[in-house]
């Protein structure tokens, strides 16, 4: 056991040795910050890649996706009749209510999300973090293009795959 405010003490010690330094403060709205490259802001939505597939509105751990489709007949040549496909009506992120993990991104099997750095986007109003596809289209501008693939790496599944020969292609028949 120490001394009787001896705890006391300490922590005053602490404080006057923080204040005799200087305070390595950035002056943000003069100053913009030094972000990493792909920096997580705001999601982006690059809509015709959009197949109203409805992954990323399932995925949500916070359902703040609204999605809203109807479907549409396609004609295909040489058909029998025609095809349906979904065609996007609305998609919406309440960003008041996402909490920026990623998971929509992630499990969006067709590239239509992607995070951009901005992070610049405050409303005064609540009701105004609601971005509908418009907005969330105009974010698509400041995306950065994906890093350089590494050619000391291993290549991709894909790329292995097709150098593979077909089975039975090699070697003649029977």
């Amino acid at each position: 056991m120490g001394l009787p405010g001896e705890g006391v003490l300490q922590g005053l010690a602490v404080t006057a040795r923080t204040m005799t330094r200087r305070a390595d403060t950035r002056q943000y709205p003069d100053v913009p910050p030094d972000l990493p490259p792909r920096s997580r802001g705001v999601i982006a939505l690059r809509e015709e890649n959009c197949t109203v597939c409805m992954l990323c509105a399932r995925e949500c751990p916070d359902w703040c996706i609204y999605i809203e489709s109807h479907k549409e007949e396609v004609a295909v040549p040489g058909a029998a009749r025609p095809r349906q496909q979904n065609a996007l009506d609305r998609f919406a992120i309440d960003f008041s209510l996402c909490m920026y993990c990623g998971i929509c991104i992630e499990v969006c099997p067709f590239d239509a999300l992607f995070w951009s750095p901005e992070f610049e986007y405050a409303e005064y109003d609540l009701r105004d973090l609601l971005h509908e596809q418009g907005r969330l289209g105009e974010w698509m501008a400041t995306v950065p293009p994906p890093p350089a693939h590494d050619p000391r790496g291993e290549p991709a599944k894909e790329e292995a795959a097709a150098r593979r020969p077909a089975p039975g292609a090699a070697g003649g028949g029977a």
